[in-house]
């Protein structure tokens, strides 16, 4: 590992380096790489304080702090660095990428193996932690913010707290970190179950329009599926999806000619239920053979959740 590959590696893993002598006198990932080898061949030596007081130094003028102990690969580059922090018995490969504010930290107190072992090609984004003696395979992604404890896979994603593995494995080659498009595990669960309600909302709908569920008229049914219809043209301004899609409507019921409508919002004191509660109302006036109407606005926890596992089953129709 040459000084000039050091360099050529930043300028492959940072858009933002414009010179070489910005590189040297400017990137403190780089001067802790550096201390570090002078920090890791005094510790080899068994030589503890200089390598403790080495690596103390750079620590305080990087925001870097690598134990003298940890193994280091080649081409790591450690971007912004601020808050980084390596334990002794942590081992990092080849071609690693290092956002700022990771942790590779330990789990026990024994002097054992106690720190993460980092394969070639990881890429870890800001703020996550690798904690234990585990594996991270080769080619592997952390997303940001991410807690991870558990062995992760050659070439996987790992994103929540703790983490958990989202997404198939990774191209050979790919190098990209998309920390705003990781996907979530959780959500394709909730995406998963909110398709199997609609199915089963659906079947339901069609057994009632058989005229097999009893105590309900041909016509109260007939009406509310148009009612259903004229509120997909209510749209939320704020999200700019329409009120039915965006699960804003609990229920509706119908009496003859008289409905009831049923209206889901966050607050009661949100600026726009006036708004949103007048336009259910003219949109469900507008729907021949209603003469009355009713909306009732719930205050109850909006689940953000539920609206982006529908529109992540939707992307998959």
């Amino acid at each position: 590992m040459t000084i000039r590959e050091d360099i050529q590696t930043v300028f492959d893993k940072d858009p933002a380096a414009r010179s070489t002598l910005e590189v040297i006198c400017c990137y403190p990932g780089l001067h802790a790489i550096w201390a570090h080898r002078i920090a890791h061949a005094f510790y080899r030596r068994r030589l503890y304080f200089a390598a403790r007081l080495v690596s103390h130094i750079s620590r305080a003028l990087t925001g870097i702090e690598i134990h003298p102990g940890a193994k280091i690969g080649c081409r790591v580059f450690i971007d912004h660095g601020s808050g980084v922090v390596i334990g002794e018995t942590a081992e990092v490969g080849d071609d690693v990428l290092i956002y700022m504010g990771v942790v590779l930290g330990g789990t026990a107190l024994e002097q054992t193996k106690r720190h993460p072992t980092i394969e070639d090609g990881v890429i870890i984004g800001s703020g996550a932690s690798v904690l234990g003696p585990i594996t991270v395979g080769r080619g592997a992604k952390i997303g940001a913010g991410s807690v991870v404890v558990h062995p992760v896979p050659p070439g996987a994603t790992v994103v929540g707290v703790p983490g958990r593995l989202a997404g198939p494995k990774c191209r050979k080659g790919q190098e990209k970190l998309d920390r705003g498009d990781l996907p979530d595990p959780m959500l394709r669960v909730v995406s998963r179950m909110l398709d199997r309600q609609n199915r089963i909302e659906e079947r339901l709908r069609a057994v009632e329009r058989s005229g097999l569920v009893a105590g309900r008229r041909q016509e109260e049914i007939a009406l509310e599926e148009r009612i259903r219809a004229a509120l997909k043209e209510v749209i939320d301004p704020e999200v700019g999806i329409d009120v039915v899609d965006l699960g804003l409507i609990r229920g509706i019921t119908v009496h003859d000619s008289s409905v009831l409508v049923e209206v889901v919002l966050t607050t009661a004191t949100c600026p726009l239920v006036d708004y949103l509660t007048d336009r259910v109302r003219r949109r469900v006036l507008d729907v021949n053979g209603v003469r009355d109407v009713e909306v009732q606005v719930f205050d109850e926890p909006w689940d953000w959740d539920r609206y982006f596992g529908q529109q992540d089953t939707l992307g998959k129709i």
